[in-house]
Formats: structure tokens, sequence, C-alpha cells
């Protein structure tokens, strides 16, 4: 069973984040970066599996040379291997161009299934996944607590609303998008950190994939939301400013 798994580098969750000197991204030279939280339980959730019905794990990664780190973490965890697409800059890619470039570069891989996480923590757009599961024309899941391996698909348990669950069988080839915190992340061991210096990365540009961005998308300002109070005295009876209050709170605020 061969497996591939997206995976996104993120800078980590407790970082200090400062716009850069223009003042149209974020200044990056402090940063620490990590494998985006969801993707790395896409990447459990492969592994489990490869560990139960045999075959191959690949990693599958669109970033910049820095996103090499999170890559080799990944093969230290137990991947196989792993594919890099390399882009410096991201942030002229809309979700159908990182799609695209995904897509292409596993055409000739002939996957069983695709695992990705449910959305990235940095943008949180929630749509690559699917969006490659449209361009190499599979069935997908989304929001994934649970995988089964049966013959020739697989059946999958999905998060819905209020508590509520769904069992769906869909045939391989497929795309899932995992949810956090559906099982207990590993770590990597010694041993696999030295098993993942000898294993391959493929590196790739988009030029050799020949796919350009579908829609180029350009940045013009980025800044932290500035923080404001606002006090209101509401007159009248008590009855009137109760029916004031809800009226704010309902249309105003809504958050009723």
């Amino acid at each position: 069973m061969k497996i591939i798994v997206g995976l996104k580098q993120v800078p980590a969750r407790d970082s200090q984040l400062r716009t850069d000197a223009a003042g149209r991204s974020i200044e990056e030279a402090d940063l620490a970066f990590e494998i985006n939280e969801p993707d790395a339980y896409a990447l459990e959730a492969a592994l489990q599996l490869r560990e139960e019905h045999g075959g191959e794990v690949v990693v599958l990664t669109v970033g910049p040379a820095r996103a090499a780190q999170s890559i080799r973490e990944a093969l230290a965890k137990g991947a196989d291997r792993a594919i890099h697409i390399e882009e410096e800059n991201l942030g002229r890619w809309d979700t159908l161009g990182i799609a695209g470039l995904m897509a292409r570069a596993i055409e000739s891989e002939k996957p069983d299934l695709i695992l990705t996480g449910l959305q990235s923590d940095d943008l949180g757009y929630g749509q690559t996944g699917v969006v490659m599961a449209e361009l190499l024309g599979l069935p997908h899941a989304t929001i994934i607590m649970r995988v089964e391996k049966l013959d020739g698909a697989i059946r999958v348990k999905r998060e819905l609303e209020e508590g509520w669950f769904e069992h769906v069988e869909i045939p391989l080839p497929a795309l899932l998008t995992i949810q956090s915190g559906i099982t207990k992340l590993r770590y990597a061991t010694l041993m696999g950190i030295k098993k993942a210096k000898t294993k391959e990365i493929r590196r790739l540009t988009a030029a050799e994939l020949g796919v350009a961005p579908a829609l180029v998308i350009e940045i013009s300002r980025v800044y932290v939301p500035q923080k404001t109070k606002q006090t209101e005295i509401l007159g009248g009876s008590v009855r009137q400013a109760a029916a004031l209050l809800v009226e704010r709170l309902r249309f105003g605020a809504r958050v009723l």
C-alpha cells in the first residue's frame, strides 16, 4: 500500500510574529518552524497503516529550502522517502496552484491513498487536499478520525457537528484530510534520525513540473489589528435597557 502524505512547514505555534520592514510579510529571521500539526497526524495515520498492512509512506512538501528540516523529521519518524517541490515564494501561490503542483508531482507515483492535514495552522484554508482530489479525479472525505483498510477500499470515521459521526466506505485510490488529535504522535528515535540521513529526497521545481500559479496573489499589507474599547450607557427603564442590550448583543456583537 503506497501512501502519500502532504506536509507543510509552518511557524511554531509559540512564535512571536512581527511584520517585516516593508509591512507586507512576516519577519522570518527569528522564527522557529515545525511540521503543521494536522499534517503530523496525517503522517502518524499513514505510518500506522503501513505498520499494519505493509507498503510505503512518501512525504510530499511544497516550500522553501528550510522545509527540508521538517522533511527530515518526517523521515526520522518513519516515512520511507520524500518529494520536495522547492518554492521560495509560497505567498504568490493560491490554493489551486499549490494543489496543482502536488497533483502533478505524484501523478507518476500511482498512490493507493493520499493523506493531508485538515488545514494549515498558518492560513487555515482547509482547501488544498480536496482541490488536489478534484484535480486527480479521486474520491475524498474530510475531517477523518479513523481509517480502516478493507479489500480494495477503506472505511473511515468522519466528525460531524454536535458530537455526531459518520462512517463511510470509499474505494481506493482516495484522498483523506485528517483531523488533529485522533491518536498519539510518535517521536523520532535516535536510530530513525540516523536512517533519515540516507533516505531519498527527490527535489523538483514548479518549472520542471510545468505548473504556474493559477492566480498570482499579491499581499499589500500585513498588520496587527488594533484593539479598541468602547463604552455605551443604556438609558431608560430596566425593561427598556434590557431590550436594548439584547438588541446590541444580537445585531451588533452577534453573540446571540
